[in-house]
């Protein structure tokens, strides 16, 4: 399993909300590129950026500093936050990131993600499912919607979505470890490559989330229990 740590993009700082409210924000660095820099140093397999200001307003605010990240380290990079069009999609990737999260697009304009995903394949367009009590939220967690989370992601599935990123909201930035049978239930139901998001707080966590690899679970996301050093990059990799 890929443990990935997260940088949170808002005003080209790094922060962590929590449960995505905006007026629940911690600010960790003014300097993500170093973050960035810090987690390749302690041997992270790969790093999960997310622009917050695109995720709430629409439209990218931290494009620059996602190129400057890449630019200073080699780690695979994934990013989400505010694909909201076929020429975001073509734009983030065109920094040099490997792949891509979409969410909001994917219920709101689904004619655009499948043809995202005809010009550029499963493997560098991955479905940012964020759930609240198994129903799926967009706008940033903003707003929820009667969309079934594994059926959504089932539907997705037939039209050529290898990966989900799956969060639970309630437990995001809470610090009181992942809903692992929301993620087994998940991942069992609609059988495809799943990351979890979201609780991780613990080494235990971690070695619970583990045993679902069987059933595809095989990366996971973590970013406040790093932060707030409960525990390390280090130490999880």
């Amino acid at each position: 399993m890929l443990v990935i740590p997260a940088i949170d993009l808002k005003d080209g700082r790094c922060v962590r909300l929590t449960q995505g409210r905006a007026d629940r924000e911690t600010v960790y660095s003014l300097d993500p590129v170093e973050v960035a820099r810090q987690f390749e140093l302690a041997g992270c397999p790969m790093l999960h950026l997310v622009d917050l200001d695109g995720a709430f307003q629409g439209r990218s605010a931290n494009r620059a500093v996602i190129l400057a990240i890449r630019n200073a380290i080699r780690l695979p990079i994934q990013t989400g936050g505010g694909l909201r069009s076929l020429a975001d999609i073509e734009a983030v990737l065109a920094l040099g990131v490997d792949s891509v999260i979409v969410g909001t697009l994917a219920v709101r304009e689904p004619d655009v993600l499948e043809a995202a995903l005809a010009r550029f394949s499963g493997a560098r367009i991955q479905l940012g499912i964020d759930a609240r009590a198994g129903k799926v939220s967009v706008q940033g967690w903003k707003e929820d919607t009667a969309l079934d989370a594994v059926e959504f992601a089932r539907d997705w599935k037939a039209r050529g979505i290898e990966r989900v990123v799956f969060t639970d909201i309630a437990r995001d930035g809470m610090m009181q470890g992942p809903n692992v049978p929301a993620v087994r239930a998940f991942a069992k139901a609609t059988g495809l490559k799943v990351t979890a998001s979201g609780g991780v707080s613990t080494r235990e966590d971690l070695v619970q989330l583990k045993k679902l690899e069987p059933l595809g679970v095989d990366r996971v996301i973590i970013g406040k229990a790093i932060y707030e050093g409960a525990l390390t990059a280090a130490e999880v990799v």
